[in-house]
């Protein structure tokens, strides 16, 4: 990275220990078989760090790896990226799961509340670009990084330090997951992601990127479009939207991303239920403060995580009705964010259309 030949070198010197050390860990376990676990319904970041991580431990000491995953991929351009590498990672049952002993994370950690680890499962490695979570500390190696943009970005030191130069498919995943995790490099990144940015763009399928960014969407996108942006209440500065029920659990998160593009708004909230979880995500051009705000707004009511400008959270509804909890997590987070609660949110959308 750095102009790239010389930002091998630094990479290498930099990584070997590191990456000695994965390899002695790895190998100590004496597992004939390692399961590589990204978050619940992965993103392009989590996928194609999943898919270097295997590479990785295939070519450095010749473990073979799965990659599993809980919850779905239903964001089109998600869907046509793993369709491109051909379909790698595997949706994990509660039977898959039970005869799961070793696990490595990836863009995630253990406790986190947005991973399917199995209770009593060998954490043999984590890696995550996220805040260290106390429980990561029982790993028995780990390598969290909260001040780089992208796991993508740790997985290719990773890979250059060991003489490994990812090929078009995955130069590819690594170039589409850092850019969608840094918002292009403008959202969270670091040194290290910008140079991992231009070193996998000289390598990457052009074409395949095309396909995978203007990936078809199904009808179901637009209804939920329609829905979010009937629902969204402009409060300020905020944006909070309530989706009700959803088809796939990362609408809101994509939503929240659209909202967040609306001019002079500076906070986003998108909550819609997914089966017996209200979901949330929110959003924020103020850099460093979404993972607390969530996990503030949050509480003790579920789990929250994140970081910088974007985080996520799920309440468990226990029976109440999605659109109630939605409504108190929005006053909790008018509260947090110093706006009235009584405050009226103004509409983007009349829902009365207009006679001419």
């Amino acid at each position: 990275m750095a102009t790239c030949d010389g930002c091998r070198n630094a990479e290498k010197a930099m990584m070997q220990g590191w990456l000695e050390r994965l390899f002695e860990v790895v190998s100590s376990i004496g597992a004939a078989d390692i399961l590589i676990l990204p978050h619940n319904d992965p993103d392009p970041d989590a996928i194609a760090s999943a898919v270097a991580l295997r590479h990785l431990l295939a070519q450095g000491i010749g473990l073979s790896c799965r990659i599993g995953y809980g919850g779905i991929i239903g964001r089109a351009e998600n869907k046509a990226l793993v369709r491109y590498l051909g379909q790698p990672l595997q949706r994990l049952s509660s039977t898959d799961l039970s005869q799961v002993d070793v696990v490595a994370l990836v863009d995630t950690q253990p406790g986190a509340g947005n991973n399917i680890l199995p209770p009593g499962s060998t954490v043999v490695a984590v890696f995550d670009h996220h805040p260290r979570r106390e429980e990561t500390a029982a790993a028995a190696f780990a390598d969290v990084r909260s001040d780089v943009g992208a796991t993508s970005t740790m997985l290719l030191t990773y890979l250059l330090a060991a003489n490994i130069e990812p090929d078009p498919p995955l130069a590819t995943a690594l170039f589409y997951g850092i850019k969608t995790d840094t918002m292009g490099l403008g959202r969270g990144a670091g040194q290290a992601d910008v140079e991992a940015y231009f070193y996998l763009q000289r390598r990457i399928d052009i074409q395949a990127l095309v396909e995978i960014e203007h990936a078809q969407v199904p009808l179901e996108y637009f209804q939920g479009l329609d829905a979010a942006l009937h629902a969204a209440r402009i409060y300020d500065r905020v944006v909070l939207s309530y989706l009700g029920r959803m088809d796939r659990p990362d609408m809101a998160a994509e939503m929240a991303d659209l909202l967040l593009r609306l001019e002079g708004i500076r906070w986003v909230m998108c909550t819609g239920a997914y089966k017996e979880d209200l979901l949330l995500s929110v959003r924020t051009d103020e850099q460093g403060e979404a993972g607390r705000l969530v996990q503030e707004i949050v509480g003790e009511w579920g789990s929250a995580g994140g970081h910088g400008t974007m985080s996520g959270g799920q309440v468990a509804l226990r029976g109440e009705a999605p659109e109630l909890v939605a409504w108190h997590l929005e006053r909790r987070t008018l509260a947090l964010l110093n706006i009235a609660p009584e405050t009226p949110g103004r509409p983007i959308i009349d829902r009365a259309p207009s006679c001419k």
